[in-house]
This record gives C-alpha cells, sequence and structure tokens, in this order.
C-alpha cells in the first residue's frame, strides 16, 4: 500500500509538518507519564482506526517496557483490572475527547472532574494537547492512507 501523499518529501507538507512535529516532540516531554501518554495515544488511534499511529505508539510502548497485557486490554480498559485510576481518567477524557461527534457534548463535567482530581494542571494542560494533537495526527494518516507495520521505535515518534 502507498499512502496518498508523501509528507516528508513534498515541502509543502514539510513546511507546515515541521512545526506540527515539534510541539508532538513537546508532547513527550509533558509532565504526563510517559506510560500514560501512549496509552492514550493508542487508545485514540483505535478509535480513529489509524493503523499508522496504532503501530507507532504499540511498538514505542513495548519498547518503554510496557507489557502486551496491558496493551491488549487498551481497548476494553473499562473492564480490565490493570490500569492504575490515574490511567482509567486518562483514557476516559481521551475517550469523550476524540468522540466529540459521536458523543456531541464532548469532555462531561464527571470524566473532567475525575481528571482535574488525579493530574495537576500541567499535566492536564498536556492531557488535553496530547488527545488533541493525536486526533489531528490520525486524521492526517488516515485522510492520505499512511501504511503500516514497517514503523521502528525511535525513528520519528511524534
Amino acid at each position: 500500500m502507498n499512502a496518498r501523499l508523501a509528507y516528508f518529501t513534498n515541502p509543502v507538507a514539510g513546511k507546515m509538518l515541521k512545526y506540527f512535529m515539534a510541539a508532538g516532540r513537546e508532547l513527550k516531554e509533558s509532565p504526563l507519564p510517559a506510560v500514560t501518554q501512549e496509552l492514550v495515544a493508542l487508545r485514540v488511534s483505535q478509535i480513529n482506526g489509524c493503523a499508522a499511529c496504532i503501530d507507532m505508539h504499540t511498538k514505542e510502548a513495548v519498547a518503554a517496557g510496557e507489557s502486551a497485557v496491558r496493551l491488549n486490554l487498551v481497548v476494553a480498559w473499562r473492564e480490565a483490572t490493570v490500569f492504575s485510576e490515574e490511567e482509567r481518567a486518562a483514557l476516559a477524557l481521551a475517550e469523550q475527547g476524540t468522540r466529540t461527534a459521536d458523543a456531541g457534548t464532548g469532555v462531561d463535567d464527571e470524566v473532567w472532574a475525575r481528571a482535574a482530581e488525579l493530574y495537576d494542571e500541567d499535566q492536564l494542560t498536556a492531557l488535553v494537547m496530547l488527545v488533541s494533537f493525536m486526533n489531528a495526527v490520525n486524521r492526517l494518516n488516515i485522510i492520505t492512507q499512511q501504511p503500516a507495520g514497517g514503523y521502528e521505535p525511535g525513528s520519528h515518534a511524534h
């Protein structure tokens, strides 16, 4: 499968993506725990059906020491007992923040309050930025049918 657009060789895309990907690198340095970042990125990508990002974030999480059990249970995290309360709050916010068109209401007050109780303001800001960033990246990849499967951990994570 070939992508419809080659983002990294197209000069117009290159100009814009330079800044976009810099924002992604800043997110990696945020105070939101790295494991939580990978779980959230994976869940958003699962909801959106972005194979390239599922490939990337699964492999990045494994490289960071995440277990196969937890990665396989992200898709059904509500029924899984392997996630912390903080991770569960982040996943709930990520889901509602991703399904804004489906839910019609965005992130509800209960989900927001739970996340705000478990994360400080800087972490919460990073979480909101990560959910928004991942939704944008997913759309960039899905629209242009970016292929998945060949990602190597550390090669160009957002």
